[in-house]
């Protein structure tokens, strides 16, 4: 008779840890245990985040004297023409041309410049673009010498849609001496600053009032 009891006794602590287990995933995990964990989490990433950005923070003098090393190089070597408008910037253009090419080839004897004329840029881009067509006749060693002046050079320059054609340029006592003369075309490009943004007009603190006949009157 003392069996049954003892058996019911554990029977219902069964069903009421199952009730208690069951409410409890019902009704604290959901609405108290699940929140509390998603914050734990959060305050977790929040500390990492926090710890990462004191470890830069740490690195800012080191940061600093970078950035002021590389604008003492770049103030050095300016990459952007320093000319206003196009017109000057193409003449600067044709100058630095002229001069790249009279020193690899003093008097124009190996080297000359056949053509040299501006073109429009038509492509939409973020800085300025100017742009001289050039066709030069040159030695293998000259022409060497002139793209890397070119390209080398402060403020920087750019070649492109570079073509390079064999041609009996030279005399018969230069060919022996240089070897065939090359006739050679390319665009040359620089770029310039970009303009400054216009001021933004202030907005109008009092609103136009209403003209004759309930009409707003223009501002």
């Amino acid at each position: 008779m003392s069996e049954r009891p003892e058996r019911d006794r554990w029977l219902a602590l069964g069903i009421l840890v199952g009730v208690l287990a069951l409410a409890y995933f019902v009704l604290v995990h959901p609405w108290w245990t699940a929140p509390m964990l998603e914050v734990n989490e959060e305050i977790a990433s929040l500390q990492q985040r926090d710890l990462r950005a004191r470890m830069e923070l740490k690195q800012e003098p080191q940061v600093r004297r970078r950035l002021q090393e590389l604008q003492l190089q770049s103030s050095r070597v300016p990459g952007f023409m320093t000319e206003r408008s196009p017109e000057l910037a193409t003449a600067s253009l044709v100058q630095r041309l002229e001069t790249a090419v009279g020193e690899a080839s003093p008097g124009n004897k190996s080297c000359a410049i056949q053509n040299r004329s501006p073109t429009t840029d038509s492509r939409p881009q973020r800085f300025p673009r100017v742009v001289v067509q050039v066709r030069l006749r040159c030695g293998n060693a000259e022409l060497a010498t002139v793209l890397y002046s070119l390209e080398n050079g402060s403020p920087r320059l750019f070649v492109d849609n570079l073509n390079i054609l064999s041609t009996n340029f030279f005399v018969a006592q230069q060919q022996s001496r240089q070897g065939a003369g090359l006739d050679v075309s390319f665009d040359l490009y620089g770029y310039l600053q970009p303009a400054a943004a216009p001021a933004q007009p202030a907005p109008n603190s009092n609103p136009p009032g209403p003209g004759p006949g309930g009409v707003n009157a223009p501002g």
